[in-house]
């Protein structure tokens, strides 16, 4: 018997104590890449809004459990319900960008790039009072084509961002980028805390929320999670976005099916497994989490000291 197998297999089985990141990325249903097509039509009487109602019932479920978390908030959004980025800040949730419009970066020149998370940044912070220092790009659009994009954030004042993927995906992804949080640049403080990933058997397997969670039995979305805190002994990166708890938003009708599954699947039980999540781990906001504020300063054990640009 493999006493050192056995061992790790049954620390798995258990809940950790580990506290984890809980992120939100905060846009309304048609931002999906999904349903990029329909975006120019939001708020018209064929394309309603949504995000306000759905990100306010993701405040309640927090709120009833305790629970902090990172808002990464489009500034389309805070132009539309500052209250909403108010209630944000005053119940104690960290408050970050995730650009103005919901355009990926490898779509934008850098001067566009700049003027988009200027605009966002101003957004967020006229409408909660509250300083804003980390960056989420739209649908994680870091990638080998656009590390560009870093000295640009250091510039207008962001501190970290969480816009990499280190996996194979048709949508985005950056393949053998670090899998835990590093700098991007020499010279620089900015910190990128990639989103969370599992090695096993040489293979990189995602799974850190949105669709992940969804479409994968709870139990496997469990299990990587707990991988990650014991076996690698890192906290876990989670996302998802409000639209996910909202099962009655329309529907369109002509998506391919790749599109259907990866958008509508499992809304209806969206709600009930981020509950469940949220008895089975501990979580924070990722600034807490990942000591974002000191690491800077104190070069924190969990940054990797190799730079990638």
């Amino acid at each position: 018997m493999n006493t050192a197998k056995s061992e790790r297999d049954l620390s798995l089985s258990r809940t950790t104590s580990c506290r984890n990141a809980m992120s939100v990325d905060v846009e309304d249903y048609f931002h999906a890449e999904a349903l990029l097509r329909i975006r120019g039509d939001a708020g018209t009487t064929g394309v309603p809004l949504r995000f306000e109602a759905s990100t306010n019932k993701v405040l309640d479920l927090f709120a009833a459990r305790g629970v902090k978390a990172t808002f990464f908030t489009l500034g389309w959004v805070a132009e539309r319900a500052p209250g909403l980025v108010r209630r944000i800040v005053d119940e104690g949730h960290e408050l970050a960008a995730h650009g103005y419009a919901h355009v990926r970066i490898s779509e934008q020149s850098p001067e566009a790039f700049r003027e988009d998370i200027r605009r966002a940044k101003h957004a967020l912070e006229d409408a909660s009072g509250a300083p804003v220092r980390g960056y989420r790009a739209p649908t994680f659009s870091i990638g080998a084509e656009t590390r560009w994009a870093y000295p640009i954030l250091v510039e207008e004042g962001f501190a970290w961002s969480s816009s990499v993927y280190p996996v194979h995906h048709d949508l985005y992804g950056m393949p053998g980028s670090p899998r835990t949080p590093y700098r991007p640049l020499n010279g620089a403080d900015i910190l990128e805390i990639p989103m969370s990933t599992v090695k096993v058997g040489g293979r990189i397997v995602q799974g850190g929320g949105g669709g992940y969670f969804r479409l994968l039995p709870y139990g496997l979305s469990s299990w990587l999670i707990r991988r990650v805190n014991t076996v690698e002994a890192q906290p876990f990166m989670f996302y998802f976005h409000p639209w996910e708890v909202d099962a009655d938003q329309p529907r369109i009708s002509d998506l391919s099916l790749k599109s259907r599954i990866r958008h509508y699947t499992n809304l209806s039980r969206m709600e009930a497994r981020l509950e469940r999540l949220m008895e089975d781990f501990s979580w924070g906001r990722v600034d807490d989490v990942f000591n974002v504020a000191s690491s800077k300063h104190t070069g924190d054990a969990v940054v990797q000291k190799e730079d990638v640009l």
